[in-house]
């Protein structure tokens, strides 16, 4: 068999949605993006929601609106992808990352309350495969450290506190506590990435709550200004008839979701609650399967958590680094792909040369050296789940 990662889960009506809107004459951002902006936030249960080309713009965008820059200091984990922390070199800001807890792969929570300055700005948690961050604990640090907070924009004197801005690239349609993704951080920023449970090839979304005493159409309004560089119309709006004059209110950026990526979105909206069941399915398959020694399965369904299903992670508890690699190779051999979520921060060229040490940050190697993925995803039949299951345990049986 060949069994890929995480193929994407297009059918004939993405299709058929992609080629309406190639032959309607908009392709760009349009009605379909607006439209799919109001079904995300319906979804999240949130009045607005902003669509952008990743979930990388989204979390940038975050910052840029809320003022954050040099002098400033943002937070996030040592254990997840560089988009939760590049976005904050890119603005200028000191990243700060803070460890996973021992044996888990989500943040330490105490190390975060330690981490916190006056010139903390924002926290940018992640969501990992699925699961929710404890959003509670998170705003109860916030609270507690409040007094700290040093507000130097409009909208933070608005909040006057640290603001929590979510890596939920994982986890659209994840809840917690029956709460939705998307409406329990300030501000959520989901991504549509051909690997993700609902995709749009690129894209990504940000969602946010309400702010006392702050009008959210100005955060909209701010999202579509440093998305399309500054320009106070979009080409919609332009291409009406005596609309073509527009004003640049700042040098900004390019990273607009288009129409094309919008219909395809809206059609997997529809069909979303029927891949979210069939994730879970499938996770529970592997996880009866897999339910042995040595092997710690991360729990995606849980009481007052029920994840997407986004990854199916799993601990080789007693083996190391040498040997998990070892597997995954055998594994690609049988035709089977597998990956690893995540190699940690301070591990990487780039956050080397910012000064990150791995060896600051223990717990995360520990949880990265025996880490592996296995295949999840809509388009894996029954069969080949077994196919996966079968030779993973005959590898991991070797001597």
């Amino acid at each position: 068999m060949n069994i890929p990662f995480s193929p994407p889960d297009i059918g004939e009506e993405e299709i058929e949605a992609v080629t309406r809107c190639l032959k309607s004459g908009w392709i760009t951002t349009g009605p379909l993006t607006k439209r799919f902006e109001r079904e995300i936030a319906e979804y999240c249960g949130t009045k607005r929601a902003a669509c952008l080309s990743s979930a990388t713009a989204c979390m940038e965008l975050c910052l840029r609106m809320l003022g954050v820059g040099p002098g400033d200091e943002v937070i996030t984990c040592a254990y997840t992808y560089t988009a939760s922390a590049s976005v904050i070199h890119h603005v200028g800001a000191k990243i700060v990352l803070v460890d996973t807890a021992k044996n888990s792969f989500f943040m330490d929570y105490e190390k975060l309350e330690a981490a916190i300055t006056e010139r903390t700005k924002v926290i940018i948690p992640v969501d990992l495969a699925g699961i929710m961050c404890d959003y509670d604990k998170i705003f109860e640090i916030v609270e507690q450290k409040k007094k700290l907070f040093k507000p130097n924009s409009k909208i933070q004197k608005a909040f006057n506190r640290i603001i929590v801005v979510s890596d939920s690239a994982h986890a659209f349609g994840s809840e917690k506590n029956g709460k939705r993704c998307g409406s329990l951080a300030d501000f959520t920023c989901f991504s549509f990435h051909a690997v993700k449970n609902l995709t749009t090839a690129e894209g990504g979304a940000v969602t946010w709550r309400e702010i006392d005493n702050y009008d959210s159409n100005i955060i909209y309004t701010a999202f579509m200004n440093l998305s399309l560089h500054g320009q106070t119309k979009d080409a919609l709006t332009k291409n009406l008839c005596g609309s073509w004059e527009y004003d640049i209110v700042s040098p900004d950026y390019k990273c607009n979701m288009t129409d094309i990526m919008a219909a395809m979105g809206l059609t997997q909206l529809k069909r979303y609650d029927s891949i979210l069941q069939r994730r879970r399915y499938l996770f529970n398959k592997y996880s009866k399967a897999l339910k042995m020694p040595g092997i710690q399965i991360l729990p995606h369904l849980t009481k007052g958590n029920k994840s997407n299903c986004h990854l199916f992670m799993v601990r080789l508890t007693d083996k190391d680094i040498t040997f998990r690699n070892s597997l995954m190779e055998k594994m690609a051999n049988a035709g089977i792909s597998c990956n690893v979520h995540f190699k940690p921060l301070p591990m990487m060229t780039a956050y080397k040369n910012l000064g990150f040490d791995i060896k600051d940050y223990p717990n995360s190697f520990n949880m990265y050296k025996n880490e592996i993925t296995l295949p999840l995803n809509t388009c894996i039949s029954d069969i080949e789940v077994d196919y996966v299951i079968d030779n993973f345990i005959s590898f991991l049986r070797e001597k």
